[in-house]
């Protein structure tokens, strides 16, 4: 007969949390994995020894961790998700009738926790895939992608004092009828300093952003969106956010400008696993940075017993000075270089034995000196020929132009370090890197992004947006960690292991019984 249920909401007169999680629950195999009592100790000089007592260190990373897993941003939403779910509440230690911490607490302890609490968390989870033989260490894969900042473009002021706005404007672009309507400044908590808020750029760099300004003085109000700021030409270099001032603007090809963090990543090509990440500022370039990350790189695997042999980058990394820096590190770097780097003019042939060039005409172009690119602060040494060596050249005007009287070129200081850098990236292990970088860290990265809770920084500033980083990284292996052990078991490794014991004790007992029965047959 059709069955009917009625509901009837009643105590339980006995219940155990613990016996409605299936054994093979993620969270339930979680909680019996990782053990995060260092946190007391790392966390305790943070509190005072009387008052009303905080949120549970372990609870609040466990809940943080929970976030990540479960791609929520918002600690609102994280509080509500967590309170549905028993096998979550299994996992934090909570019960059915445990009131949850309020999302404010997870804000304010993420604030009072230092940095180093989070990387310390993420070296101890980094250390149980070490020891399961998920992290080669040999090679690592580094990549950066921006990470969407918890600031709006519609935020975004001039760096200048108030007084000075009006007479600022007028050097770095034309006035619009906009300007003139409205006020420049808008925002009330401007969370910035007077360095952030002051000019740092130069004339050059500022005449530079004044002429790229002109073409759009015409017609810009009556441009799509033109109410919008981020549709006018902004700069980090004019411009700041007073919501968050650590954020900076940046843009990919085909995508609109946003304030942004950069994230860098570094990744075992072994098994995936996440050897280091930080945040940066969105503003700067991949190999001003790469200097920073190898180090703690470096050091964090040398903690762990492991080997750093290869540094695997794109063409961003790139540069003479990174090359020589990953030589000096004992490391072989496998980084094209940029698609204008040719070691020199077309035609001409370098002598290395006396640091000069042969034009092809045989004449002597010779080294004159070493001077530092104020475009690109990059070291390059300057090579330029005699006026007289020019005068009867048959070449003379395919090679010098029209107003040149001498040949002169510079190329960079590093051309050694290119060179063998080329060679590595050209033989067919330098093929194979690259291939292994585009199939490891990238698509590390499209998770972390789309399913790990990264999409967006959550919080204020630089110092936070690292502790979200690691957090995303810390969830992102400790699931790696757990879909290992679980392939390891199936694959029988530990199966076999047992096998292999049982069969050693069966030996040892049936050696042990033989001499048994030969001491009996002689008495």
């Amino acid at each position: 007969m059709q069955g009917k249920k009625d509901y009837q909401e009643k105590l339980f007169a006995s219940f155990q949390l613990s016996e409605r999680i299936p054994k093979d629950n993620f969270y339930r195999r979680l909680r019996g994995t990782i053990d995060l009592d260092f946190l007391y100790r790392l966390t305790k000089g943070y509190y005072g020894e009387s008052g009303q007592k905080s949120i549970d260190p372990v609870v609040f990373f466990k809940l943080c961790l929970v976030g990540y897993l479960e791609n929520i941003i918002s600690d609102r939403k994280l509080i509500d998700h967590c309170s549905m779910r028993l096998d979550i509440l299994f996992f934090i230690g909570y019960d059915i009738d445990e009131e949850l911490p309020w999302h404010s607490t997870i804000s304010r302890t993420r604030q009072l926790f230092p940095e180093s609490v989070f990387e310390e968390a993420f070296t101890n989870i980094l250390s149980m895939c070490v020891e399961r033989g998920m992290v080669s260490g040999h090679t690592q894969a580094i990549d950066s992608a921006p990470v969407k900042a918890n600031a709006s473009m519609d935020t975004l002021e001039l760096k200048v004092p108030e007084e000075d706005l009006e007479e600022h404007l007028k050097k770095i672009r034309a006035i619009s009828s906009m300007d003139r309507e409205g006020p420049h400044r808008k925002s009330k908590n401007d969370k910035s300093d007077e360095g952030q808020r002051g000019i740092t750029a130069s004339k050059r760099e500022l005449d530079a952003i004044k002429g790229r300004n002109k073409r759009w003085a015409k017609d810009q109000d009556q441009r799509p969106g033109a109410g919008n700021k981020g549709s006018k030409y902004t700069s980090n270099k004019t411009h700041y956010s007073p919501t968050d001032p650590d954020a900076r603007i940046s843009v990919k090809p085909g995508k609109a400008r946003k304030l942004n963090y950069l994230s860098q990543l570094s990744v075992d090509t072994a098994h995936h696993v996440i050897t280091d990440i930080r945040a940066y500022h969105a503003d700067g370039k991949d190999n001003q940075q790469l200097q920073d990350i190898v180090p703690r790189l470096q050091r964090r695997l040398w903690q762990q017993g492991l080997v750093f042999e290869n540094c695997v980058a794109d063409t961003g990394y790139s540069s003479g000075e990174n090359y020589a820096f990953l030589e000096t590190m004992g490391l072989k770097s496998f980084i094209p270089p940029h698609g204008t780097y040719k070691g020199g003019p077309d035609g001409f042939e370098y002598i290395g034995e006396h640091d000069r060039y042969l034009c092809p005409q045989g004449k002597v172009i010779p080294f004159t000196k070493v001077f530092k690119d104020y475009r690109t602060g990059t070291k390059k040494k300057e090579y330029r020929a005699r006026k007289h060596v020019c005068t009867d050249c048959p070449i003379r005007s395919t090679c010098l132009g029209k107003s040149a009287q001498e040949k002169k070129f510079s190329v960079t200081y590093y051309r050694e370090e290119y060179e063998r850098n080329n060679e590595r990236v050209n033989s067919p292990q330098g093929r194979y890197m690259k291939g292994k970088r585009q199939s490891t860290v990238e698509p590390v990265f499209g998770t972390l992004t789309q399913f790990m809770g990264l999409r967006k920084i959550n919080t204020i500033g630089l110092a936070q947006a690292n502790k979200v980083m690691h957090l995303s990284a810390i969830a992102y292996n400790l699931k790696k960690y757990l879909k290992f052990e679980r392939k390891r078991v199936k694959s029988g490794a530990g199966q076999l292991a047992l096998k292999a014991l049982a069969k050693s004790v069966l030996q040892n007992l049936f050696q042990a019984s033989m001499t048994h029965r030969n001491l009996d047959f002689r008495f």
